[in-house]
């Protein structure tokens, strides 16, 4: 039995806007921006993402866990070849994102959004 339905993330940055509109071209909705210190972001076919005002907000240091750690990270399918995924990746860095971690042995690569946040696209085996 469950105790409630999941609703959303919210995500804490200097600029709601901009990041939701970030994470727009990314997976596709439209920010709801009426209030400029919290923005919705209705993502087609999945959970909400909302972002909060922080002004001073201090990026995670990706990959440390002793300071300053991600505490989360968002996982986007990016395609089922390397061929989409350095497709994702090219409109991820075109929308502001910056590489982390690629690893050719992976099936995932790690980028910061524009206000720091560590996600990753990853490629899934096709079924």
């Amino acid at each position: 039995m469950t105790v409630a339905r999941f609703r959303s993330v919210v995500i804490d940055c200097p600029d709601p806007r901009a990041l939701a509109r970030f994470y727009a071209g990314i997976v596709g909705g439209t920010p709801e921006d009426d209030d400029p210190e919290w923005v919705v972001l209705r993502v087609p076919g999945g959970p909400r993402l909302a972002f909060q005002s922080a002004p001073g907000l201090t990026p995670p240091e990706w990959p440390r866990a002793d300071r300053n750690s991600q505490q989360f990270h968002l996982d986007f399918d990016g395609g089922t070849t390397w061929e989409e995924i350095d497709a994702a990746e090219a409109r991820v860095l075109e929308l502001g994102g910056r590489p982390l971690h690629a690893e050719d042995k992976e099936d995932f690569r790690v980028y910061a959004d524009p206000a720091g946040h560590p996600f990753c696209l990853c490629r899934i085996d096709p079924v």
